[in-house]
């Protein structure tokens, strides 16, 4: 298997960790401060677990078929899917909820940082991964 791409920098890499820390932090202690219920609590955390399960899938998916590496149109189609439907359930809570907007927008917008960071970390995890020997060109 040949290298794809070329290996991330330091920076890029700290960036990328520091993004889901901080995404990842900020929604937890939002959580935490909030004055909703523990089954509310508990349903805000478990869409950011999934969705971070559901970015993270989707990107290897994506990079597994772009190295030529088989990957069937059904878990694909899942992983769409799972992204798709973590990203509607937090909009669905997030607009019946009774929290005030800067409250609601908080917890989207760190939502959102942290799938993103998910998805750079998982990237720059799989860029520095070094090549076995048996597959190298």
């Amino acid at each position: 298997m040949k290298s794809y791409a070329p290996r991330p920098t330091l920076p890029f890499i700290g960036a990328s960790w520091a993004a889901l820390l901080v995404g990842v932090v900020a929604y937890l202690v939002g959580l935490w401060n909030a004055g909703m219920q523990l089954n509310e609590k508990g349903y805000y955390f478990t869409i950011l677990m999934y969705g971070l399960f559901s970015a993270v899938s989707l990107q290897k998916s994506v990079r597994d078929r772009m190295h030529g590496l088989p990957v069937t149109d059904i878990y694909f189609g899942l992983c769409w899917a799972s992204l798709g439907l973590s990203i509607l359930l937090l909009a669905v809570g997030l607009w019946n909820a009774e929290l005030l907007l800067s409250e609601k927008g908080f917890y989207a917008m760190s939502f959102v940082l942290s799938l993103f960071a998910a998805v750079a970390v998982q990237k720059n995890v799989r860029d520095v991964e070094p090549i076995p020997d048996d597959q190298q060109a």
